[in-house]
């Protein structure tokens, strides 16, 4: 049993969350743009799923310990920026090997890239202690004490975020292949594209440490 109104006022703030420009926008479009719609979209896929990670860490109450103990958080806080440098700098690489030896094969190439494009977005939810504190801090406030289980009720609101954020993402994906598109018809944009993602990744490491 959900309270109606509490529901209408988490759809509501979770719409504006969503929409608002974060990080998760920024890795999203960066994917979409030296990538392609369907790496956007595996993106968004991959932020789904570590939604449901951290709804699951925040029912047993493994997110509570990161809010309790300031060892966890930055280590873990560390590990997220460490992983999102890792994927700006590959990206970075792969440019400059493209310019060194230009590319045979393009369609093999761009299944290649793809094929990891989920799970570097579900690790980059995953090992962002910011996402889990946003689901220990944010979700409770609309749990109702006076009905049902509030573990049932943290489960369902943590569960509704990504379901209902992810047609959200969606459309950051369209108009930014959109754009995308009109970059991609010169040849060498591409090799820029790539650069400019991989200092986007870079930047979001960066600003997790601060």
């Amino acid at each position: 049993m959900i309270n109606p109104d509490y529901l209408a006022s988490f759809l509501l703030a979770s719409f504006l969350m969503a929409v608002a420009p974060g990080p998760s926008n920024a890795f999203l479009m960066a994917q979409t743009f030296a990538k392609g719609r369907h790496a956007g979209m595996q993106s968004a896929f991959g932020f789904a799923l570590g939604g449901v990670i951290h709804t699951f860490f925040a029912v047993v109450g493994l997110s509570a310990i990161l809010k309790a103990s300031t060892t966890a958080y930055a280590a873990v806080q560390y590990l997220g920026a460490g992983y999102l440098a890792y994927l700006g700098f590959m990206m970075i690489k792969e440019s400059v090997i493209k310019t060194a030896k230009p590319v045979k094969n393009e369609q093999v190439m761009g299944t290649e890239k793809q094929k990891n494009v989920m799970f570097q977005a579900m690790m980059t939810e995953v090992l962002n202690p910011k996402v889990a504190l946003f689901f220990i801090a944010f979700i409770p406030q609309f749990v109702d004490p006076t009905l049902s289980s509030a573990t049932f009720q943290l489960a369902f609101f943590g569960l509704l975020y990504p379901i209902f954020a992810f047609p959200i993402d969606c459309t950051y994906i369209y108009f930014g292949d959109k754009i995308a598109l009109f970059f991609r018809r010169n040849p060498n944009s591409q090799i820029w594209i790539d650069r400019i993602t991989g200092l986007v990744f870079i930047a979001l490491a960066i600003n997790l440490l601060l």
